[in-house]
């Protein structure tokens, strides 16, 4: 067994006892956990409150709805990041529409440091999640990237790769699936 499969099954017995109103694995949960979600929706978001209103938006909802997680839903560690990701598309769409004229400038203060999600990438199997995406085709590489890193919708992808976007499905799809077979090796 790896370390991998051994947080899953412990991710995976913190879910069961949150489904039962368990606090204090709740809050376990949370410690294992947050900073990795954070990392998530920081990268995507590049907004610091932004991604800690998602981070906590998410832990409401993996409360409620732990008792709705199977196995068919992928890994705890997946099911619980991908509801980060789609609580900080969400806000970073709601507050697209609230952005003023002067915000432009805004983006070229980025903090060129590594965040959280770096870091925890890098020691997680990141050499071979790097080497697996080198064995993509560049277009299946950069709509993957986009669109898991960056919240690029298919829409946003189709106009900046400028391909239809039934194409750039089709590049998603088929690179996930590459990336699984790699992964998987």
């Amino acid at each position: 067994m790896t370390a991998i499969d051994t947080e899953q099954d412990e991710l995976m017995g913190l879910l069961v006892a949150v489904a039962r109103e368990d606090r204090q694995a709740f809050q376990r949960l949370y410690e294992k956990i947050s900073g990795r979600m954070f990392g998530l929706c920081l990268k995507l978001a590049n907004q610091r409150d932004l991604a800690e209103e998602a981070v906590q938006d998410a832990f409401v909802q993996i409360w409620h709805h732990a008792g709705e997680y199977h196995n068919d839903r992928g890994a705890p560690l997946s099911w619980m990041l991908t509801i980060a990701r789609y609580r900080t598309l969400d806000l970073m769409r709601a507050r697209k529409s609230k952005q003023t004229a002067g915000d432009s400038h805004l983006e070229q203060l980025e903090d060129g440091r590594e965040g959280p999600l770096d870091v925890s990438l890098r020691t997680a199997g990141a050499a071979q999640l790097t080497g697996c995406l080198e064995e993509l085709s560049e277009a299946q590489r950069d709509s993957i990237l986009l669109s898991y890193y960056r919240g690029f919708t298919h829409d946003e992808l189709s106009e900046a790769l400028s391909s239809p976007i039934g194409t750039v499905k089709s590049w998603i799809r088929r690179g996930l699936m590459a990336l699984k077979r790699c992964l998987e090796r």
